[in-house]
């Protein structure tokens, strides 16, 4: 990676950080973001922060095979299984764990697919740093590693040179749904947390922040706050609809 602010020619990100938000809701919010991104609707590029219910996804190279459980017993637990348009296999994402999804014009910042992975890696490797925890990249599979345990994944899809999907770090993620899959597909590799590794519960506020800081820093832009009320009439959508959980 080179110097931090090297990476991008971009000046400001628009940062909606929200506490949780159903799945299937943040993927039509990011499909939405990159049409307006698309359309000129919005202009600046946008972050989304956030936490997921309990949902397994499958990106576009997963196969059911790495599901290791019936789905009846998911649904049973309220967990659904979602096909989705990033690159990678299958994940879960839930409480505990914190999501970041840039929807960025990768043409504007002057950048390859490559080094944007690349730059929510080191995003990644950088705040768990920042609680002394040692992560560095895999050549087995994409996202942050400490030793043969997979602390952060990373997927993503670009539309019209336009990103969506991202990163999702686990902070005090439950570990039992991991058993349930082949993490990314890949068999024998077991997956880990920043509370696994350091033996106690992490303050995820903090975390929300040091992310915000790394991505400023890593990118060479400026987070700057707004609520989804802010966004959405961009996007022609109703703020009546917001879900509970996003207001």
């Amino acid at each position: 990676m080179g110097q931090s602010g090297m990476l991008a020619n971009l000046r400001q990100w628009l940062c909606i950080d929200i506490p949780s938000m159903a799945y299937r809701d943040s993927l039509c919010l990011q499909r939405s973001l990159v049409e307006g991104k698309i359309t000129g609707a919005i202009n600046s590029d946008v972050l989304l922060v956030l936490e997921h219910p309990s949902v397994f996804t499958l990106g576009r190279h997963s196969s059911r095979e790495h599901l290791l459980v019936p789905v009846a017993f998911l649904e049973s637990q309220g967990i659904e299984v979602i096909p989705v348009e990033r690159g990678g296999d299958i994940t879960y994402h839930g409480p505990g764990q914190l999501v970041g999804y840039p929807i960025a014009d990768l043409r504007n910042g002057q950048l390859k697919v490559v080094d944007f992975v690349e730059a929510l890696e080191e995003v990644m490797i950088c705040t768990v740093a920042d609680w002394g925890i040692m992560a560095e990249r895999n050549a087995v599979n994409r996202g942050a590693w400490v030793g043969m345990s997979k602390i952060g994944s990373l997927g993503i899809a670009v539309r019209h040179s336009v990103s969506f999907h991202g990163f999702a770090l686990n902070v005090n993620t439950p570990m039992e749904p991991f058993r349930w899959i082949h993490p990314c597909g890949l068999k024998g590799i077991q997956a880990t947390s920043m509370k696994r590794v350091l033996g106690k519960d992490i303050p995820m506020q903090e975390v929300r922040h040091a992310i915000a800081l790394h991505i400023q820093k890593i990118f060479g832009v400026e987070l700057v706050k707004v609520g989804l009320e802010d966004i959405y009439p961009l996007l022609g959508i109703e703020t009546q609809i917001l879900p509970e959980e996003a207001r």
